[in-house]
């Protein structure tokens, strides 16, 4: 008589994407916002539409909105996709965690595997929203003597050298 196979069941909660305990069912991780939120905001840097993206990978629109809300949580795989289309490293998406995010995070896991401490990556500022809303804000100025003028004045208060003295 052939004995069949053990089958060995997790305990519930644990493994098969189970949400943390202390969050309600149906509410996304903040983990998953946030890096939803990424992808829209680098989305939006490119003038990318929903549609657009959702094209280059296969997806509708409507899926592409629930990964921005972080309704549906994106794979490993979706988020390499997403870091080649958009033109970003994967680490991109998780830049600018929130420190409430951070603080929920188990004990030293953002220290990572390192056994030495490890120095913090610089932030690149081209990648914030602010950064963005200022471009847009900039380049709607029509008059391109009065968006000099603006460019010299923010070069001067940053105590940055005139153009003139740089390029010569």
């Amino acid at each position: 008589m052939e004995k069949s196979p053990k089958i060995y069941m997790s305990p519930a909660g644990i493994g098969r994407g189970r949400r943390q305990r202390d969050l309600p069912i149906g509410t996304p991780h903040p983990v998953d916002i946030h890096v939803g939120s990424r992808v829209r905001l680098r989305r939006t840097m490119l003038n990318m539409s929903q549609e657009k993206l959702g094209d280059a990978v296969g997806l509708t629109f409507q899926q592409i909105q629930k990964y921005e809300r972080g309704a549906n949580r994106i794979g490993s795989s979706r988020l390499y996709q997403f870091s080649q289309i958009l033109d970003v490293p994967v680490s991109f998406f998780f830049q600018d965690m929130p420190a409430e995010v951070q603080k929920n995070a188990p004990k030293g896991a953002t220290k990572g595997m390192s056994d030495h401490e490890q120095s913090a990556l610089e932030q690149d500022p081209m990648s914030r929203q602010e950064t963005l809303e200022l471009v847009r804000a900039y380049y709607r100025i029509q008059d391109p003597k009065v968006r000099r003028r603006l460019f010299d004045l923010l070069r001067s208060m940053a105590n940055l050298p005139d153009d003139d003295q740089t390029q010569s």
